[in-house]
């Protein structure tokens, strides 16, 4: 989805900097959290490598789909994900100044099992 009045992106995982939006892979759309160094984009958490690392606007792009790393903030990429199934956190990010808020969650409602690569 894009908000061009918002200058936003929003999408459930990520993108692939550098691809046109309409050429973009929706399978990787729906799934990726990582690119590697060689370029391969991958589900897998992997700690160094985020995607949203990588994305160069010049929209802002607000996803979610990697509790793993948190809220993560970069120039042209917010990252939502706070784990509130998990128990963790439930963010938002008010637009158009970015304004983050944050409510717990109110249990746990999956339990949470972490897979982590190098």
């Amino acid at each position: 989805i894009s908000s061009q009045d918002l200058g936003a992106l929003f999408v459930h995982a990520g993108f692939v900097s550098g691809i046109r939006l309409a050429k973009q892979n929706p399978r990787l759309m729906m799934n990726m959290r990582s690119i590697l160094p060689d370029g391969t984009v991958t589900s897998k958490f992997f700690n160094n490598w985020p995607w949203a690392r990588l994305w160069d606007g010049p929209q802002t792009v607000l996803f979610g789909h990697d509790a793993d790393r948190g809220l993560q903030q970069y120039e042209h990429a917010i990252g939502l994900d706070t784990g509130c199934v998990y128990g963790g956190r439930l963010t938002a990010c008010i637009l158009p100044e970015k304004r983050l808020v944050s409510v717990g969650a109110r249990r746990e409602y999956f339990k949470y099992r972490r897979k982590h690569y190098e």
